[in-house]
């Protein structure tokens, strides 16, 4: 008993780990931008970090273990470092640019549903629609979807923090010149990349069973996802050089913070707390990174909260612990009742099986 709470409470601060380490990524990188660094060499070196640090101990604990690379393997893996090393990565901060630190990790929320319908319309998640908890999914991800548009569209008075008054003056004149306008662009630059890191979700898991070295496939894919970053980041920063740069200052901050705790750590840790616990563990916690960049973003950057952004927030959780609670109650009938057909096991996927995957930031 004792051993089996010891394994809970160490997963339990593995994933508030991660969460704070997403929502540290977010106010980072928000300071970074507002300092004119680029999202396309941001990528570059963020990914190229993480393989540079994962790489040794690739080579100390999976030397032995790796699986022989095959085609198949070989192109997962390119398939993956292009969609979250490289568009994911390059949406989020691109719509993180038009709009706020908070809002880009609260709009993120919509990840646990646009992954649970891309694994619907594949077959990997069971969905029986005159289930109760089958319906829950569906309402909560469609509520969630919804609460993403009010965040979007809505924007109501501003929540008056006594920390932000002195930025107030500052944003309502900045509101003035490009605020709707920017807020619906950076809203649909960032889903975009919820759909990318969602599509990554499905093809690791896919990936992690004929490939179950997890140091090694995190290492391959910011090695990959940084290669083609760089051919992205050469082409659109070709006239740019300064871009390159390195310089002792918060730029080089979140290349080294998002490439060691968010790419490196998250990747490979995220993927062993889901084997262990499953998806529906790590994503109930996503809402607690939107908070803690919601309370860091208005201290350190004097972030605004208006009505609309908590309001769609709070949307967005309702809808996320209705996904939830409804993945929960897919394993109940078989724990609890002892008269269940036996079925063939190709019919029933778990969400452990079905999701290996990392969680994000928030991207991120």
């Amino acid at each position: 008993m004792a051993r089996e709470s010891l394994a809970m409470a160490k997963s339990y601060l593995a994933v508030i780990f991660l969460q704070f380490g997403y929502a540290g990524l977010a106010i980072i990188a928000k300071s970074a931008l507002n300092k004119g660094m680029s999202h396309y060499t941001f990528a570059v070196y963020r990914n190229l970090t993480a393989a540079l640090v994962i790489a040794p101990f690739v080579i100390f604990f999976e030397r032995k273990v790796r699986p022989k690379m095959t085609f198949s393997i070989f192109w997962k893996i390119m398939v993956l470092g292009l969609l979250e090393p490289v568009i994911d990565q390059n949406l989020y901060y691109a719509g993180m640019n038009y709009t706020t630190a908070t809002f880009t990790t609260a709009l993120c929320n919509v990840i646990p549903g646009i992954a649970f319908v891309l694994a619907w319309i594949l077959r990997l998640e069971k969905v029986e629609v005159r289930k109760l908890h089958s319906q829950a999914k569906i309402l909560g991800t469609a509520v969630t979807l919804g609460g993403a548009m009010i965040m979007t569209l809505v924007r109501g008075p501003n929540i008056g923090l006594p920390w932000t008054k002195h930025t107030q003056h500052v944003e309502t004149a900045t509101a003035t010149l490009h605020s709707q306008q920017d807020l619906v662009k950076g809203a649909v630059m960032i889903i975009a990349g919820c759909i990318c890191f969602a599509s990554f979700y499905i093809l690791q898991a896919i990936t992690l069973k004929s490939y179950p070295a997890g140091l090694s496939l995190t290492t391959l894919i910011c090695t990959a996802g940084s290669l083609q970053a760089s051919v992205v980041a050469l082409v659109v920063e070709r006239k740019n050089p300064v871009a390159w740069a390195l310089h002792w200052d918060t730029k080089l901050l979140a290349y080294i913070y998002g490439g060691v705790i968010c790419s490196g750590i998250a990747y490979y840790l995220s993927g062993v707390i889901m084997e262990e616990k499953g998806p529906v563990f790590v994503t109930s916690f996503n809402p607690l990174s939107m908070i803690i960049v919601a309370i860091m973003g208005s201290f350190m950057l004097g972030e605004q909260l208006d009505l609309g952004k908590v309001l769609g927030a709070g949307v967005i959780v309702v809808g996320l612990y209705m996904v939830i609670w409804g993945k929960k109650q897919d394993e109940v009938p078989q724990e609890s009742t002892g008269d269940q057909i036996a079925l063939p096991s190709a019919t029933l996927v778990k969400p452990s099986d079905t999701f290996r995957g990392v969680a994000g930031d928030g991207a991120v």
